[in-house]
C-alpha cells in the first residue's frame, strides 16, 4: 500500500457520502400552527399564484386543476395528490417542497418559462395545515 491509498480511500469515500446526501429527498418545512385553514382564504391565493397558470382548465397539465378545492381534491388522472389529515403522505406537498425524488416531479418546475418562483417554506407549511386539517 503506497502513502496516498490513505488518502484515496478517504476521498472515494467522501465523494460517496456527497453523492448520496445529494440523492436523498430534503426536509419538508413544518406545518404551519395556524388553525382554521381553508382553500378559499389561505391557499387559493397560493394555487393561483403559483400553480394555475399550469394547473387549470380543460388543458390542466396531468389533469391537475388547482383552481378549485374540488379540482384539488379530485388530484390527476393517476388518482388524488391530497391526502387529507396526511400532509406529509401528499403527493402535492412533495413537489411543492421539492423533495420529491424525481425533479421532473418539482412543482413549479425549476426551470419554467413563466419564471414562476418555487413556494417559500411558510407557503409549503400553510398548506401542509390545510392538508392537515382535512382540506376544507
Amino acid at each position: 500500500m503506497t502513502k496516498f491509498a490513505p488518502i484515496t480511500l478517504a476521498a472515494v469515500f467522501g465523494m460517496a457520502l456527497t453523492a448520496a446526501a445529494a440523492d436523498a429527498p430534503a426536509t419538508l418545512p413544518p406545518a404551519s400552527t395556524k388553525t382554521g385553514v381553508t382553500y378559499a382564504t389561505d391557499i387559493k391565493t397560493i394555487f393561483d399564484a403559483s400553480c394555475v397558470k399550469c394547473h387549470s382548465g380543460d388543458k390542466a397539465k396531468a389533469h391537475l386543476n388547482l383552481d378549485s378545492l374540488a379540482g384539488a381534491l379530485k388530484g390527476t388522472k393517476e388518482g388524488p395528490v391530497i391526502k387529507a389529515g396526511d400532509s406529509a403522505g401528499s403527493v402535492i406537498i412533495q413537489s411543492v417542497a421539492h423533495t420529491a425524488k424525481d425533479q421532473d416531479d418539482w412543482m413549479p418546475p425549476v426551470d419554467n418559462k413563466a419564471g414562476i418562483k418555487p413556494l417559500t417554506a411558510d407557503q409549503v407549511g400553510l398548506i401542509r395545515a390545510w392538508i392537515d386539517q382535512g382540506a376544507k
